[in-house]
C-alpha cells in the first residue's frame, strides 16, 4: 500500500498541534507558583513522567483515536508504552498487520516547560514497520513543534520527508495565523565567537565532560599571546531544542556523550538521550547539518524507548572536517584510554 509522504507530514504537524495548544492551556490555566505539572506521576523504564506529561498523554490518545486514517495502521512507540505491550492504532489491531511505526516525544524539554522556562518540543518520526529491527535510520517523515513559555506568541514547526528537504513555519498560538520561516544551519568553519558545547545536565559525569570539552578546545583553538580562545554555550535542556538551535544558526556544534561517559563510569543510567529524542535528525540532515555518532559512523539506534543514544551535530560539512578528528581522538583518550 503507497502512502502519501505528505500526507503522513501533515497528520503528524495536526498531532504536534494538538499537543502545543493543550500545553499551552494548561500553563495558562495555572497560577506561576504551582507546581502540579512537575508533580511526579510515575517512573518509567525511559525517564521520569511529570504531571504535564499525562496532559500530552491524553491529548495524543484522543487525537488518534479521532484523526488517524484507519487505512494507515501503526504501532505507536513512546515513553509510557510499555515493550511488552505494544499500542497499534487503530487500537487493538494486530501488530503484524501495522504498516508503520510511530515513535513520538510529546514533550522534549518537560524539566523547562513545566516551569514554564524555556519552550520543549514535541518530536515525531515515521518509518515502515520492520518489528524490532526498525531503526532510527529507517525514518522518512520527522516533524518537530515547538511547545512555547506562556510569554510567547509564536511557536515554530519544521518538518522534513527524506530526499525532498524541509519546510518550517511559525504559528500564533492564539490566532493560529501562520507565516513561513527560513532555517539556515551556520556556515562558520570554526567554533570561535559562536555557540558549541558538550550536553553536560546533570552532576553524573559532568567533571569528564568538561575536561573533555576543555581538551577539546584548548586542542583546536590554543590561546594566543594569554588571550583566551572565545567559545559560547548555552545548554538547552532538550535535544528537539538543541537541533533546534543548529538548525537555525545560533549554535555550530552540539554533542551528547551521556552514554559513553556513563559506560566510562560503570553506570547503567537512563539519563540520556534515547531514540524518541533523536527521531527529528533527518530534518537536520535534510538541511545539511552533519548529524553522527561522536566516534563516527551514522546516529542510529533500534526504535524503541531505552535504548542509550549518543550524538553529534555539527552545522556543515567543513565545521565537521575541521572538529571531527580532533574530538574523536580526545574520546578514545578520555574514555577508552
Amino acid at each position: 500500500m503507497s502512502i502519501d509522504p505528505q500526507t503522513i507530514r501533515q497528520l503528524l504537524l495536526q498531532l504536534g498541534n494538538t499537543v502545543r495548544d493543550k500545553v499551552v492551556q494548561a500553563r495558562l490555566a495555572v497560577f506561576s507558583d504551582d507546581e502540579s505539572l512537575a508533580t511526579i506521576s510515575r517512573e518509567s523504564a525511559a525517564d521520569t513522567i511529570y504531571g504535564i506529561d499525562r496532559i500530552s498523554e491524553e491529548a495524543i490518545e484522543s487525537w488518534f483515536a479521532e484523526y488517524w486514517p484507519k487505512e494507515i495502521p501503526i504501532e505507536l512507540v513512546m515513553e509510557g508504552v510499555e515493550p511488552d505491550q505494544p499500542v497499534t492504532i487503530p487500537r487493538g489491531k494486530p501488530l503484524e498487520q501495522t504498516i508503520y511505526k510511530c515513535i513520538l516525544d510529546p514533550i522534549d524539554g518537560t524539566r523547562a516547560i513545566m516551569y514554564d522556562k524555556r519552550s520543549a518540543w514535541f518530536l515525531a518520526g515515521l518509518a515502515l514497520q520492520k518489528g524490532a529491527d526498525t531503526r532510527v535510520s529507517d525514518i522518512e517523515v520527522a516533524v518537530m513543534v515547538e511547545l512555547p513559555t506562556t510569554k510567547q506568541g509564536w511557536a515554530d514547526r519544521v518538518a522534513a520527508i527524506r530526499g525532498q528537504g524541509a519546510v518550517a513555519d511559525s504559528v500564533n498560538v492564539l490566532t493560529w495565523e501562520q507565516k513561513p520561516i527560513l532555517l539556515r544551519p551556520s556556515r562558520a568553519t570554526d567554533a570561535l565567537h559562536g555557540f558549541a558545547y558538550i550536553s553536560r545536565f546533570f552532576p553524573t559525569g559532568k567533571s569528564i565532560i568538561a575536561t573533555i570539552e576543555q581538551e577539546l578546545w584548548e586542542t583546536l583553538y590554543p590561546s594566543d599571546g594569554g588571550r583566551d580562545s572565545i567559545i559560547f554555550e548555552d545548554q538547552y535542556i532538550s535535544t528537539g531544542g538543541q537541533f533546534y538551535e543548529v538548525l537555525t544558526g545560533h549554535d555550530r556544534m552540539i554533542a551528547d556523550i551521556r552514554p559513553l561517559v556513563f559506560a566510562k563510569l560503570g553506570l547503567n543510567s537512563a539519563l540520556c538521550c534515547h531514540p524518541y529524542d533523536v527521531c527529528s535528525s533527518l530534518i537536520l540532515m535534510e538541511l545539511g547539518v552533519v548529524v553522527e555518532h561522536p566516534l563516527g559512523g551514522p546516529l542510529d539506534g533500534p526504535l524503541d524507548t531505552t535504548s542509550p543514544i549518543s550524538w553529534v551535530a555539527y552545522a556543515n560539512e567543513k565545521l565537521a572536517a575541521s572538529i571531527r578528528p580532533v574530538f574523536q581522538k580526545i574520546l578514545r583518550k578520555q574514555l577508552h584510554g
